[in-house]
């Protein structure tokens, strides 16, 4: 069983040999963790982290997707049981890769994360400067239906993966319309997902009450989905 956890950011950020966190919690309860530093990624080089650009969906994905299928033919990580999670970015690739590989993940957890990449051009604190705006033209370009096509909502009838949708009522870089809308397309469809909504919380949980009670919920829904009550119900 595994968990691919995906940096936000997600230019110029990387993931580094230090503690984290959420890796412990993961591994402590017997998780292996795959963190990838696709193309758009911090310390190597500019020419690397340009390669990210315009790639939401593109190749930023498919580096996730590659590195999981390693861990794979690795023998690290059963093809049957792997989830995919992440924070702002990473939040939009676990959701991006549960719609472009339907068959390689059991579950994803989409922590504060973007679902409609027309939306960041209307809601959000980014495009409030000039530069921000120059900067999302820059890395995402201004094809609507590109941006539509790579964006997770448009694509849910390819979904088959279990889902958790995180989000802050707060949050001002990602609004929390972001989640909303998806929260209620998988209603619509009558999809059943796990949804944890905070209305104080920003860009992330950071009050100690809230941040429990989401990593307890998170735990439970990955040992339904891909731990050990999973393997004990496949059993019988």
């Amino acid at each position: 069983m595994a968990g691919v956890l995906v940096h936000g950011g997600p230019y110029g950020i990387r993931d580094t040999w230090t503690f984290d966190p959420e890796v412990q919690l993961l591994a402590s309860r017997g998780y292996a963790v795959l963190q990838v530093n696709y193309r758009g990624s911090g310390g190597y080089g500019d020419a690397f982290l340009r390669a990210g650009y315009r790639e939401w969906g593109g190749k930023m994905q498919d580096d996730v997707t590659d590195a999981t299928r390693w861990a794979i033919d690795q023998g690290i990580a059963d093809a049957k049981r792997i989830c995919i999670y992440g924070s702002s970015y990473g939040g939009y690739a676990a959701m991006e890769g549960a719609v472009k590989e339907p068959d390689l993940y059991k579950c994803a957890i989409a922590d504060v994360g973007v679902y409609d990449l027309r939306l960041m051009y209307s809601r959000g604190d980014t495009t409030q400067t000039l530069f921000g705006e120059n900067f999302l033209k820059m890395i995402l370009g201004e094809d609507q239906a590109e941006l539509a096509a790579r964006s997770p909502i448009t694509q849910l009838n390819r979904l088959k993966a279990s889902v958790m949708l995180i989000a802050g009522g707060a949050d001002t870089r990602v609004p929390a319309v972001q989640a909303e809308n998806l929260h209620d397309a998988l209603v619509q469809r009558k999809v059943d997902h796990e949804w944890i909504y905070e209305r104080t919380e920003g860009h992330g949980f950071y009050t100690e009450e809230h941040v429990t009670a989401m990593f307890q919920k998170m735990l439970a829904f990955l040992d339904r989905q891909i731990g050990a009550s999973q393997q004990a119900a496949a059993a019988h």
